[in-house]
């Protein structure tokens, strides 16, 4: 089991970008890593999943605006995020396999 930390959340106008960053403390090379987001008063929802050989998958909200890739040799997931909308607005996770996660990091889009 790894711990994962995200970074690269901030505050930025609405049509801007953003790229998030999940690190892992070791080796996600065999695991799929999953980007979920939950906007305040909202359930989590799903974003993107990238799956350990490196086939991806979107939310359709955010499809053709944001894409995930990952860097095994850096045990790191980024999730580019462009164009982006107040309801873009949330605190995104990563976890892998769905067993680890992240403590999250704030994204507020203004407009």
């Amino acid at each position: 089991q790894v711990e994962l930390v995200e970074s690269g959340g901030g505050l930025v106008q609405s049509g801007g970008s953003l790229r998030l960053s999940c690190a892992a403390s070791g080796s996600i090379s065999r695991m799929f890593v999953t980007w979920y987001r939950r906007a305040p008063g909202s359930s989590r929802e799903f974003v993107a999943q990238i799956l350990a050989n490196g086939e991806v998958s979107y939310d359709g909200s955010v499809k053709g605006r944001f894409t995930i890739s990952r860097d095994n040799a850096r045990n790191t997931v980024y999730l580019q995020m462009n164009s982006l909308k107040v309801e873009d607005t949330a605190v995104y996770y990563c976890t892998s396999d769905n067993v680890s996660w992240g403590p999250g990091t704030q994204v507020t889009v203004s407009s």
